[in-house]
């Protein structure tokens, strides 16, 4: 497959703004490491070696205790295996993660109670949350979670709005003012009050949630794909094509969104970010995903109860401003390489 001469010299010069081409990796370095986390943070060993035999737990199914000799028949407990491997004399290791520990597993001490602080000793790199739970495998889970519902999102709102919004702006007439009519009124539903309603009769889960933001959601994008489509639909390879005899279907679908595709691609990285931004707020609320779901909204409300446990709040403060920084400079990135206003030159 070989891309347009166009579509090459746009990412061209996409590369050679810095600031947002750099920003890419960085995010793209974090959503491949969000998505072999198991291999860095997890409580299942990466590489068991057991009386000359290998095991490979991460990826694999639940091996009990008794596999290995121990005198239970529910999952081994590899932070206790590696430990009672290394005081016998016998050639079995356990080869842990860097965390050993996953996002749901409360890690507590005699004596003392959760939050504790970031500790390497206790591989705890930015300590724990109020129930013992690692901050950085909730981090870590939770961008996951977060970044595939951002993007799930965008792709029901991009769908319903752009499909709506072409067919307002090419057919028009009463068409186009029976839409509006009905978006002027569907955006005065509170968004807010629905979601409440909706979690007092349903405990909401990740499709449920997507499902009722898209419905809320496609409205921004219908207005801006309808008013590109008035102006595209009176262009002359729009005209040449109604000419030649093609649909209306295949003129939408097969022209118009082609050549507007440079507007739907600047939008994406700032409806990536609202995205995290919304799946956020409503997890900080207690309107999200249900407990205990991995959550940036969860720590951040567990950041404000407990002000004095100073590595919860700052450690997804952090996180947030590093992802929402990089996905703004990919999209003002996007934005200058596919908007040819920016490189136009009058002679």
């Amino acid at each position: 497959m070989r891309l347009n001469p166009l579509t090459l010299k746009k990412i061209r010069r996409f590369r050679s703004i810095r600031r947002g081409y750099v920003s890419c990796i960085i995010f793209c370095l974090m959503i491949a490491f969000s998505l072999t986390a198991e291999i860095f943070i997890n409580n299942r060993a990466l590489v068991v070696r057991y009386e000359g035999r290998y095991y490979f737990p991460t990826y694999g199914q639940i091996l009990p205790g008794n596999t290995f000799g121990l005198d239970y028949d529910y999952e081994t407990n590899y932070r206790e295996l590696q430990a009672r491997f290394a005081g016998e004399d016998s050639g079995n290791w356990v080869l842990m993660p860097l965390v050993p520990f996953n996002a749901y597993e409360n890690d507590l001490k005699k004596d003392a109670f959760p939050p504790f602080p970031p500790s390497l000793a206790s591989r705890h790199f930015l300590g724990t949350d109020i129930v013992g739970r690692d901050i950085l495998a909730r981090l870590v889970y939770g961008f996951r979670i977060a970044i595939f519902f951002s993007l799930g999102l965008l792709l029901a709102n991009y769908t319903i709005g752009v499909s709506i919004g072409c067919t307002m702006g090419y057919f028009g007439g009463r068409f186009d003012l029976l839409f509006q009519r009905i978006i002027e009124i569907w955006s005065n539903v509170p968004f807010l009050y629905v979601i409440i309603i909706i979690s007092s009769i349903v405990v909401p889960n990740f499709f449920i949630l997507i499902l009722i933001m898209a419905i809320f959601g496609w409205i921004g994008m219908t207005w801006t794909m309808r008013t590109v489509t008035y102006k595209e639909r009176e262009r002359e390879y729009v005209l040449a094509a109604r000419a030649m005899g093609a649909s209306n279907l295949r003129i939408i679908f097969r022209h118009i969104i082609p050549n507007t595709v440079a507007i739907i691609v600047t939008f994406a990285p700032f409806s990536v970010s609202g995205g995290i931004v919304s799946l956020t707020s409503l997890d900080y609320l207690g309107f999200g995903l249900p407990p205990p779901t991995p959550s940036w909204g969860e720590l951040l409300q567990q950041g404000w109860t407990y002000m004095d446990a100073w590595w919860i709040a700052g450690s997804v403060i952090v996180a947030m401003i590093v992802t929402l920084i990089t996905v703004t400079f990919i999209g003002e990135a996007v934005r200058e390489a596919f908007d040819p206003k920016l490189h136009t030159v009058y002679e």
